[in-house]
């Protein structure tokens, strides 16, 4: 039996950098609500007291931007300066710049076929170049592999349980980190536990311990996966009262692994949040996902890995790659034959079918993109198993 140990860490929506995230985001959704075709390319920074809104936009939206940012802050609980942060009061800066007309001629028309014009799909190439990586496995009922999967179910819990006021005293900031262990690549224990949360002086360290272990861990962390020798630590330290921006400087994109898969998937180095769909960064990675989640769930293979190159300004990518990791019922090939035949990977193509210029980029800002499947995510669903299976018939004959 080959034994091994996988960590993922995930943390919660008042981490300074996970701040950002959710108030580039924020501004990405308002401006797609006035205007789908909006260009945002927003980023942020923030510290003690202030946030700073910077990027490339065109759009013909007219929004209050300072009041998205304000909005963003409060919503996730900053709302008092004895938290170290208060959306009320902070200083907001915006410093937003047209998006630059070199990237958006490659966005406009693609280069590969600028007077062909057959097909819409064309029209429209990759604004940047990049490759980007798509995964999926039967691990959990999400697809997603464990470690990432659980680290992201105690950070929600712990912000629910703080909201709700059902552990008032917890404070935004927080951090869980899950070690699984693995007997023959499949799930077998927890080896460790970690969560870090930030609370308010006044209370006692080990009541919060208590509290912590008994409301969130032990609401989260199925029993079936823990033994004696499961190791579970919380607030390590025994302090943790400053946190958010006032505690560390927050920045958007930051948090790539934790957005993704945990680190399980290679990564193409490109952030998510504050992007709007002509970057593949973002959308080709969510479509990726499509792809995988979908090639797993029709039970053509237990782990599904899509790797996707492109080039600025070019619609079609100029390398795909499947790897199934030996788990593929039929060959990876093959798979790709289907994958091809199926799933069309032209950014235009892609937006249209994930939906993806429509407001709904905030709830991806916080507890991962991908396995989300209550958020009405279009590249979290599930709906091309029949037509995958069709046509891997179809090419067995």
């Amino acid at each position: 039996m080959i034994k091994r140990l996988f960590t993922s860490e995930s943390v919660t929506e008042g981490h300074p950098d996970k701040v950002c995230d959710k108030i580039s985001d924020s501004v990405l959704d308002a401006l797609l609500a006035q205007d789908p075709m909006s260009r945002v390319a927003a980023e942020t920074c923030c510290n003690t007291g202030f946030a700073l809104l910077m990027g490339e936009v065109t759009t013909n939206a007219v929004v209050d931007l300072e009041k998205i940012v304000r909005q963003a802050v409060l919503e996730i609980g900053y709302d008092d300066e004895a938290k170290g942060f208060d959306g009320n009061t902070c200083e907001v800066i915006v410093r937003l710049d047209k998006q630059s007309a070199d990237i958006a001629m490659g966005v406009d028309s693609s280069v590969e076929n600028k007077t062909d014009g057959k097909d819409k799909y064309d029209l429209i190439g990759a604004g940047d170049q990049g490759m980007v990586f798509g995964y999926a496995c039967n691990e959990t009922p999400e697809l997603m592999p464990m470690p990432i999967s659980l680290a992201h179910k105690l950070t929600a819990r712990l912000t629910e349980v703080r909201k709700t006021g059902l552990l008032d005293y917890l404070r935004p900031d927080g951090k869980a980190q899950v070690s699984v262990e693995y007997h023959d690549d499949k799930v077998a224990r927890i080896e460790a536990v970690v969560v870090s949360t930030q609370h308010d002086e006044s209370v006692d360290i080990e009541r919060l311990r208590n509290d912590v272990k008994r409301v969130v861990i032990d609401e989260v962390i199925p029993g079936t996966l823990i033994d004696e020798d499961t190791k579970i630590f919380i607030n390590p330290t025994g302090r943790f009262v400053i946190g958010g921006p006032h505690g560390d400087s927050g920045l958007t994109g930051r948090k790539i692994i934790v957005d993704s898969y945990g680190g399980y998937c290679p990564h193409g180095g490109g952030a998510f949040s504050g992007k709007d769909a002509t970057k593949v960064d973002r959308s080709a990675c969510y479509m990726a996902r499509y792809v995988c989640k979908n090639i797993v769930a029709s039970g053509l293979a237990d782990k599904c890995q899509l790797d996707v190159a492109y080039a600025i300004g070019v619609a079609k990518p100029v390398a795909t790659q499947i790897n199934t990791f030996g788990t593929g019922k039929i060959s990876d090939e093959k798979i790709a034959e289907i994958v091809s035949e199926v799933f069309d990977l032209r950014p235009a193509a892609i937006i249209e079918q994930l939906e993806l210029r429509k407001p709904q980029f905030a709830k991806t800002s916080n507890y991962g993109h991908f396995g989300r499947e209550n958020c009405g995510f279009r590249w979290e669903e599930t709906d091309k198993v029949e037509e995958i299976k069709k046509v891997a018939n179809r090419l067995s004959k």
